[in-house]
């Protein structure tokens, strides 16, 4: 491995890392989700900075090239994200409709209410006033 490529593993997951936590940080990413971005910085600096344990690591699992076992922890790791995210998606939906269904029903019953004053309101104009004692300045609640 030469000096520039192995800078650019360096310069690289140190961005991944510093990044993640600056999202983190700032509550742009919450921790849940921040975890793996993390975990994959960490684990790309650790090849970066100790390449031997890609070689190590991938003789250790069978993997020929130690490139190989690079892009299936990559994979894994976004297959992982995407997942998570699919699950906060789902959850998110359910959700909204829920509170959807809670705001038809809510203006279902302002829009009834609503018809029923108005009705009342009718039904009072109607009305000859009474002005028995007692009665005065008094309104029927709605």
């Amino acid at each position: 491995m030469n000096v520039v490529s192995y800078i650019v593993g360096i310069v690289a997951a140190l961005l991944v890392l510093v990044v993640a936590i600056d999202q983190l940080r700032r509550g742009r990413l919450r921790e849940r989700h921040a975890i793996w971005w993390i975990l994959a910085g960490v684990l790309a600096l650790i090849a970066a900075v100790f390449p031997q344990t890609l070689a190590w690591a991938s003789q250790l699992l069978g993997i020929e090239l130690p490139i190989n076992l690079v892009f299936f922890v990559s994979i894994a790791i976004l297959f992982l994200v995407t997942l998570q995210a699919s699950t906060e998606l789902t959850r998110l939906e359910a959700r909204t409709r829920t509170l959807a269904e809670r705001v038809a029903l809510l203006e279902l019953q302002l829009g009834s209410r609503g018809d029923a004053a108005g009705t009342r309101q009718t039904d009072r104009e109607d009305a000859e006033p009474d002005d028995g004692p007692g009665d005065e300045g008094h309104e029927r609640p709605l």
